[in-house]
């Protein structure tokens, strides 16, 4: 079975190191695009390297290391990478693991990992790596998106804008299958 990616997504934003107040003439505040994608083979070192220690394995732990586990996911469809990338470099990443669920009534879609470059507008890039992550559990038959609650209360509040709400010991959206009579986008 070969898996084909949605098309890539793009949005635009403020770039807030760039703007000028100097003069009589009102801020200049170029515009970048983070563009989301999946990712390719090539992107996960970059991804890797974003992350905090706790994505990276020790080797007596696990055969694999977090880079080699994330490029075997890049081909499976129970899973999905995307990254955000603006002017050809990679600033986030995220991964959406899927396991089928009796009692949700279909798949469930856990937000394993989600990473944003700290020089970068982590509200809009996260933003667009969620939104782009929950297409994906839609369009795979997922009937809930789940991830760890965050520990930090503005990163929860983040999460909590894209609609995701306490469920236990994780945070969830509930999402509407692709296909589905009740789907409503």
């Amino acid at each position: 079975m070969q898996y084909r990616s949605a098309a890539p997504s793009a949005c635009v934003v403020n770039d807030p190191r760039s703007s000028t107040t100097s003069g009589s003439r009102a801020p200049i505040s170029p515009r970048l695009e983070y563009l989301v994608r999946a990712a390719r083979v090539t992107d996960i070192d970059r991804v890797v390297n974003m992350s905090d220690d706790a994505v990276r394995m020790n080797r007596a732990d696990s055969p694999l290391g977090a880079a080699d586990l994330m490029r075997q996911l890049v081909y499976l469809p129970q899973a999905s990478i995307v990254v955000a990338e603006t002017q050809r470099v990679v600033v986030g990443g995220a991964i959406l693991a899927l396991r089928p669920s009796v009692r949700a009534g279909g798949y469930v879609g856990t937000i394993d990992f989600l990473v944003v470059h700290p020089e970068h507008d982590a509200d809009r890039i996260t933003e667009a790596l969620l939104e782009e992550l929950i297409r994906s559990a839609s369009n795979k038959g997922c009937t809930v998106v789940e991830a760890e609650r965050p520990d930090d209360d503005e990163v929860y509040a983040r999460w909590q804008r894209m609609g995701f709400g306490e469920a236990g010991p994780h945070i969830q959206r509930i999402v509407t299958a692709a296909g589905s009579a009740r789907r409503t986008q």
